[in-house]
């Protein structure tokens, strides 16, 4: 099992910049898979960004691809979200997931959620 905190959140104008943190819990780390969902207002949670357990593969939704930056440190139980070029349609709940290490792209693989953090761009 996987405990997880996320931070960085924040109020930030369109165009600029947000970096979020996840903090994993637990030994085993490197056996999950980990993503980045968020969910707006009235809408359903969507995944953004997702990468594989060791970090070489990594999955984008189109919303997001070529702005936003998923990476982790295993080392360190770590998973960040490198946010560029922030519109106000970003804003947004997000939420660190950690989930089957041998199915990163699926949104059903995830089972593991942490608190969220909000997000705000204005315009």
């Amino acid at each position: 099992q996987v405990q997880l905190v996320e931070s960085g959140g924040g109020l930030v104008q369109a165009g600029g910049s947000l970096r979020l943190s996840c903090a994993a819990s637990g030994r085993t780390f490197s056996s999950y898979a980990m993503a980045w969902f968020r969910q707006a207002p009235g809408k359903e949670r969507e995944l953004s960004a997702a990468i594989n357990w060791s970090g070489v593969n990594t999955h984008y939704a189109d919303s997001v691809k070529g702005r936003f930056t998923i990476s982790r440190d295993n080392a360190k139980n770590m998973v960040y979200l490198q946010m560029n070029r922030l519109k106000p349609e970003d804003t947004a709940i997000y939420y660190c997931a950690a989930g089957n290490r041998n199915d990163y792209r699926t949104p059903a693989s995830y089972n593991y959620w942490g608190q969220g953090t909000q997000v705000t761009v204005s315009s």
